[in-house]
C-alpha cells in the first residue's frame, strides 16, 4: 500500500535503501545537504544529479513518482535559470537547478523507501534529551506529522480549485479559484484544530 504525496510516497520494498534504518537515511541526507550546499561548481552538481537519480533507480522509484515531485518544482526552477542567466552564467545556472533538484530527489528516496511512523520515531529519539528543558518530543512529532500530511493536501486543493475554475472557464482570474482555495484551507485548518482540541492536545 502506498500513500500519494507530492513530497514522494512510501511504497514497500525490499531494496537495500527500504532496509536501512531510518535514523542511518536521515543522517545520510542531513550530510548530503552540507556537502552539495559547501562545494560549488556545475561539475559537481552534475555529480550529486547523478548520485540522486542513481539511488531513485535502486529504490525503484516509479517515474511518475518522480515527475509528480518535480512538477511542483518547474515555476521555481525556470525562475532561478532566467534569473541566473541574466546575472550570471549557465554554469551558475546549471549548478543551482542542479543542486536543489539534487536534493529533492534524495529527499524522495528517504520519503519512497521509509514510512512516516519511522521518521517520526527516529525524531521522538532525537529530541528526548531535550525533554530536560522542557522539550516535548511527542509534541514535536506531531507537528512533523501535521507539515508531511497538510503540504500535499493544500497542493491537492489548490489543483481542485483550478480545475474548477477552468471547467467553466475562468481560469485567467485569480480570483475566481484563489477565494475558493483560501476558504477550503482555512476550513481544513479549523477542522484539523478542532480535532486535535477533541482530543486534548494543546489544552496545556
Amino acid at each position: 500500500m502506498s500513500t500519494t504525496s507530492v513530497l514522494g510516497s512510501y511504497t514497500p520494498g525490499t531494496t537495500w535503501l527500504h532496509r536501512l534504518g531510518a535514523g542511518t537515511k536521515l543522517a545520510a541526507l542531513f550530510v548530503a545537504g552540507i556537502v552539495v550546499v559547501w562545494l560549488s561548481g556545475w561539475l559537481t552538481a552534475a555529480g550529486a544529479l547523478a548520485v540522486a537519480l542513481g539511488l531513485v533507480l535502486a529504490a525503484g522509484v516509479r517515474p511518475r513518482q518522480v515527475w509528480t515531485t518535480l512538477r511542483s518544482l518547474l515555476v521555481l526552477c525556470v525562475i532561478l535559470v532566467a534569473y541566473s542567466l541574466w546575472r550570471s552564467s549557465w554554469q551558475v545556472a546549471f549548478e543551482q537547478v542542479g543542486d536543489l533538484v539534487a536534493l529533492v530527489l534524495l529527499s524522495l528516496v528517504l520519503t519512497a523507501t521509509t514510512a512516516v511512523d519511522d521518521i517520526l520515531d527516529v525524531v521522538v529519539r532525537l529530541l528526548t534529551p531535550l525533554r530536560r528543558v522542557g522539550v516535548n518530543p511527542e509534541r514535536v512529532a506531531l507537528a512533523f506529522s501535521l507539515v508531511i500530511r497538510t503540504v500535499p493536501l493544500v497542493f491537492e486543493l489548490a489543483a481542485e480549485t483550478r480545475d474548477a475554475a477552468r471547467a467553466r472557464g475562468l481560469e485567467r482570474d485569480p480570483r475566481v479559484w484563489l477565494v475558493p482555495f483560501v476558504l477550503r484551507a482555512v476550513a481544513h485548518a479549523r477542522d484539523t484544530g478542532d480535532a486535535l482540541h477533541a482530543r486534548g492536545l494543546g489544552d496545556d
